[in-house]
């Protein structure tokens, strides 16, 4: 490598592009997946993953080992870690994060840099790509949720300060535009997540029953739940109810799959009482740190399509991924308020009674999982990675990239 090449240069042949990715937690990279795969088979791409957050962190499900496992090769960690369960650390990980990405830019140079979503990570690798001139992709612009995470905030803001837009629906796509950005620059192509569905891609029933040790004569809850950042403090409150919902459903025969929350603000007060729920061993109930994509989704697959079954919490997958198994979704509390969904949800609030009775109507209501069975997806036909992957091929590279207009 000569002095004059930049990293990039000197492992990318040439005539491709060196395509820069962004991952800081699971459920991201769940959506990342069916992208960085499109770009690794793309004849004009290369990838370089730099990879964060959770990812790294043990308490959270370490799942750097997914990433592996899928054989992708890691070009940098980058450690962003909440120090306290506090929004004040938040920041202060925003502003590490800025920095060691920065680093890694610096020392990489990619052609494109690709940053998802709303999260904090993720902001701090869109400050940091864009600052430095690099042209910087957003997957997921224009959602709403309105439900009292930071997220709606961050999200617009990494719109506005991206380069190119990769949206899930077309409600999304006109929010964007609505933000003032060139129509050129904004593309929906649908929820990447979709594409393993579309293809398959996922566990059997046979082998999610073996992973996890179920039976499929009898019903299965999978939950998860997030904390919401503008209501970080009332965390503890608002886990408690759904686990005693939880518990009174294992009474009645339903065997639940918890998985853990996100590390975000208030999220290791919930990681506490479902560590000091699990050790109680209740009959019925277990805990994982992460499923892991494949798993995830052959679990919807049982509880939608297969077998008897719901998906309960305020995760967005339960908004975004149930519809493609028809698998009823019981979301709790404000944190997907408002987030655009297909007819297989029931909302209820922080309460056990709520819960209990909502989940219990999509297990056992043949009208109800019926309508969920047939319920619209409104976020596309699962051919993202390939659609994303080529505008990142052919988009020209010019000034005019990085250079913004608004247009109102």
């Amino acid at each position: 490598m000569t002095a004059n090449k930049t990293l990039a240069e000197s492992v990318t042949p040439i005539g491709r592009r060196s395509i820069a990715i962004f991952t800081g937690n699971r459920a991201e990279y769940g959506q990342l997946f069916p992208i960085i795969r499109a770009i690794a088979k793309h004849p004009s791409l290369d990838h370089y993953l730099i990879v964060s957050g959770a990812h790294l962190d043990p308490d959270f499900g370490e799942t750097l080992s997914e990433i592996k496992n899928d054989g992708f090769e890691v070009f940098r960690e980058v450690g962003i870690k909440l120090q306290q369960d506090t929004l004040s650390a938040t920041a202060q990980a925003i502003g590490t994060g800025i920095t060691e990405i920065g680093t890694a830019l610096d020392e990489l140079k990619p052609d494109i840099f690709l940053v998802s979503a709303d999260r904090y990570e993720g902001f701090a690798a869109m400050v940091a790509g864009t600052q430095m001139n690099i042209p910087t992709a957003h997957i997921e612009g224009g959602d709403i949720t309105e439900g009292g995470a930071l997220d709606d905030s961050v999200r617009h803001a990494m719109s506005k300060l991206a380069h190119l837009h990769f949206t899930s629906n077309e409600d999304s796509r006109n929010r964007v535009l609505g933000l003032g950005e060139e129509p050129w620059r904004v593309w929906n192509v649908g929820l990447a997540m979709l594409d393993l569905v579309a293809e398959g891609n996922f566990a059997s029933p046979d082998e999610v029953v073996a992973r996890l040790g179920l039976d499929r004569n009898r019903p299965v809850v999978v939950f998860t739940q997030h904390s919401v950042t503008t209501e970080f403090e009332q965390a503890l409150s608002q886990i408690q109810p759904s686990l005693r919902a939880l518990e009174r459903l294992a009474s009645t025969n339903c065997q639940i799959v918890i998985t853990y929350p996100n590390n975000d603000a208030g999220g290791r007060h919930i990681l506490a009482e479902i560590e000091g729920f699990c050790r109680r061993k209740v009959d019925g109930i277990q805990v994982h740190p992460n499923l892991g994509r494949y798993y995830y989704h052959g679990l919807l697959n049982l509880c939608g399509r297969v077998g008897i079954g719901a998906c309960v919490g305020n995760s967005s997958s339960g908004i975004k991924e149930t519809p493609a198994f028809g698998c009823p979704a019981v979301n709790i509390g404000s944190r997907e308020r408002n987030r655009l969904r297909g007819e297989n949800v029931i909302d209820v609030q922080y309460e056990e009674d709520e819960i209990f009775d909502a989940t219990m109507r999509s297990l056992h209501d043949e009208v109800w999982r019926k309508q969920c069975a047939g319920a619209n997806n409104p976020y596309g036909a699962g051919d993202s990675g390939s659609k994303i992957a080529e505008v990142l091929a052919t988009i020209s590279l010019d000034v005019g990239l990085v250079q913004k207009k608004m247009t109102y």
